[in-house]
Parts: structure tokens; C-alpha cells; sequence
């Protein structure tokens, strides 16, 4: 007779399987699209993002296929036509993969580390990220502004993770100013964001279980004669009382 400590020791095995394979396809996946910048190098970034990120949609199918996990969403009638700054919650490294196919074309504000990672970090550099030193918070935040107004400038939308850092599932860390204060500067509004991927992709990455991450998406804040601490304060109310609703509404796949 199969104990509940065996079939749940079974489950993990095959979830590890199952992930080293997706894991293994991934990187197959970023070598192939790196071999293409050379090519891209010379290109506006529109095409540069329109090519590379690509591999986030075959990445994307794959992960449902290997490790069964697949994504809903509710609330896209929020999504505005122009530029916007997307303050999400931060749990995986799911959300970079996943929210380029969510959303329209973006830069985020990310570890400059992340840019000396092989094949990835090369693609990643291609994109015009906002890569920052965390040591360096002056110049970060100064960064996050004068870049991400750049970048919004010309009609790329900006990802911030206000966090920080990746938190665990059902807690939610200090907001820090940057992405309120972009928005706030540059004249956009902030688009609020929830989801739940770090239950079925941790932050360590191992191993990935099956099941539908829920994404929500709030409706736009403006941030015309607001300021900062005020906008921030905004989102982070939205996304902590959605962050619990969660699974138990209508989403769209």
C-alpha cells in the first residue's frame, strides 16, 4: 500500500523532472535567439524587443507543456492604450517571462548583475533595460527617473518590482519609491498588479509544480497633481487587498 509521505514524495520527484527539463529547454531556447544579435544589434529597439522576446512566448508554451503551468488573467480592459508604469508584486522570476506576453512592449528596472549572466544577460542588455547597482540608492533612484522617462518617451512601457526583492507567497515588502516617483515625473499612470506564481514557482526556482498562476490587473492610477508617497501608497493598497481575492474570481486565459 502507497503512503501519503510516498505519493507526495513521488509528486516531487516528478515535479523535479519535469522542471530540469523546462529548465533545460529555456536555456536552449536563450543560446538559439542569442546567436541572432549580431543581426539585431543595428536594429530601433522596437524590432530588437519584437525579435528577442520571442523566446518569452516559446518559453511560455513549453513551461505548460513540461511542468503543466499555465497563467490567468483578469481585469485587461484595464490595460491603457498609452505609456503606463506597471507596480507589481514580486514572487518568481516568472513574472519577467510571463509579462512581456500581458503586456504591451517594456523595459524593466532590474540588478545591473543581471546583465553579466551568459547568452541571457547579453539578450537582456539588447533590450535597453534599466539595470541599477542596489549599493547606490541615490543614483539608482536618479536611474530609475531619468532612464525610465527616456524609455516611456518613446513609447515603451517600464516595469517596476517596488519590492525590491522576491517575497514568498502571502506577504508583500516595504514599497520603495521609484517606480511612483517615474510616474510622477514623467506623467503616466501606475497600472497595479497582483499574482500569485511564487505557489507553483518558488524563488528559489525548484521545483515547479503544476496549476494556473493568477494574475490581476487594477484599473489605471492617475497620477496627474498626486505625488509620489501618495501614488505609492495607492498601489500598494490595491495589490495587498487583491493579493488575497486571488483564484476566486473569473479570469480570462
Amino acid at each position: 500500500m502507497t503512503t501519503s509521505s510516498e505519493l507526495r514524495g513521488n509528486a516531487y520527484l516528478v515535479a523535479a523532472l519535469r522542471s530540469l527539463l523546462f529548465i533545460a529547454g529555456e536555456w536552449l531556447l536563450v543560446v538559439l535567439f542569442t546567436l541572432s544579435l549580431p543581426l539585431l544589434f543595428f536594429l530601433p529597439l522596437v524590432h530588437r524587443y519584437a525579435v528577442l522576446t520571442r523566446w518569452s512566448r516559446f518559453a511560455l508554451a513549453w513551461l505548460r507543456l513540461t511542468c503543466g503551468l499555465d497563467f490567468s488573467v483578469r481585469g485587461r480592459e484595464h490595460i491603457p492604450a498609452g505609456s503606463a508604469v506597471v507596480l507589481s508584486n514580486h514572487q518568481s522570476a516568472w513574472e519577467t517571462l510571463a509579462f512581456q506576453s500581458i503586456f504591451p512592449p517594456q523595459v524593466w528596472v532590474l540588478k545591473r548583475s543581471l546583465l553579466w549572466v551568459p547568452f541571457f544577460g547579453w539578450s537582456l542588455a539588447m533590450l535597453r533595460p534599466i539595470a541599477i547597482d542596489r549599493g547606490g540608492h541615490s543614483k539608482a533612484l536618479r536611474q530609475v527617473i531619468d532612464q525610465g522617462c527616456d524609455r516611456l518617451a518613446n513609447g515603451m512601457w517600464v516595469v517596476v518590482f517596488p519590492e525590491g526583492t522576491r517575497m514568498a507567497p502571502g506577504s508583500l515588502g516595504p514599497f520603495n519609491p521609484g517606480g511612483a516617483l517615474l510616474a510622477e515625473r514623467a506623467g503616466v499612470p501606475i497600472l497595479p498588479v497582483a499574482h500569485d506564481a511564487g505557489a507553483y514557482w518558488p524563488r528559489g526556482g525548484f521545483p515547479i509544480r503544476p496549476g494556473t498562476i493568477h494574475v490581476a490587473v487594477g484599473p489605471p492610477i492617475d497620477t496627474a497633481g498626486c505625488k509620489a508617497k501618495e501614488i505609492n501608497r495607492q498601489a500598494e493598497a490595491w495589490i495587498r487587498e487583491t493579493l488575497p481575492t486571488l483564484g476566486t474570481q473569473p479570469e480570462e486565459g
